[in-house]
């Protein structure tokens, strides 16, 4: 068993070390030359947070009447901020790494992969933050509190399958940056986040139940459900009545990075030719 280890750590030694000095290179180029430096992972999503719940709790009234709705924006919003971070700067790393691809000889998908682990980093530090202040915002920690890595994990590898699929794109194609934005901009909107899920509920039952079916609808409420109120929060489970129906969003995450990785390896060849 320990040789086997000891072949794959060989093996697989310069990958590692490739990947580990551009999460670090990526992390750092983020904030250079901003005067808070790291902490703009903290301020962005939270300064987002302060203008949602101004405009839709406070002004438009959004609220689904439990204690814990501010907190679980802010979750939402953070969740959020990840997959579109992750997902655009994943999009472009590639062609942002053009230079580097003609120069050094290693495998490309470590690219994508440390762009979206920079992005995963923030997105840990955002997760702290809604942990303290759920603390002062009625949050109810129970055991479920374990399940919350496994669905931020699903939530990474639907991020990382997107960004491998659209950077493949955008090699070839730089109308893809525009197309995507105008996508997660639908997301968003069709995810519940800045709403409760009852308020479409309430006249639109069905629709509730088919939102539930996009992985990142159903990783972002699993989240919540499991980290800040297991009582007030749905998740696919309790809303979808039919068993099969709701593990269609995990079958569509194992699916998203299945055909990322697959495009991706396709096409990586050809990229330092391309760019």
């Amino acid at each position: 068993m320990n040789s086997i280890a000891k072949c794959i750590k060989e093996k697989y030694h310069y990958s590692i070390v490739v990947f580990k000095e551009l999460v670090k290179t990526d992390f750092q180029l983020r904030y250079q030359g901003s005067f808070l430096g790291v902490l703009w992972s903290v301020l962005k999503p939270l300064m987002l947070f302060g203008v949602m719940y101004a405009v839709f709790v406070k002004f438009l009234k959004f609220s689904d009447g439990t204690p814990t709705f501010a907190i679980s924006l802010l979750c939402g919003t953070c969740l959020w901020s990840f997959f579109n971070e992750a997902t655009t700067t994943g999009m472009q790393s590639i062609v942002a790494r053009g230079d580097l691809l003609r120069k050094i000889h290693f495998p490309t998908y470590i690219i994508v992969a440390a762009t979206t682990m920079g992005s995963m980093i923030s997105l840990g530090i955002n997760m702290i933050v809604v942990i303290v202040f759920g603390f002062f915002s009625h949050a109810h920690y129970t055991w479920r509190v374990l399940l919350v890595p496994f669905s931020i994990v699903q939530l990474y590898a639907i991020a990382l399958g997107v960004a491998l699929l659209l950077g493949s794109l955008y090699v070839y194609f730089r109308d893809v940056s525009h197309i995507w934005e105008v996508v997660l901009q639908a997301m968003f909107y069709a995810t519940p986040i800045i709403y409760p899920l009852s308020m479409v509920a309430k006249d639109y039952p069905l629709i509730s139940k088919i939102m539930l079916l996009n992985p990142v609808a159903q990783t972002i409420m699993d989240v919540r459900h499991n980290l800040l109120s297991p009582e007030d929060i749905p998740t696919v489970w309790s809303w979808v009545d039919n068993p099969w129906l709701s593990s269609v969003p995990y079958i569509l995450s194992f699916i998203l990075l299945w055909v990322g990785v697959i495009v991706f390896r396709r096409n990586s060849p050809k990229f330092a030719e391309v760019l």
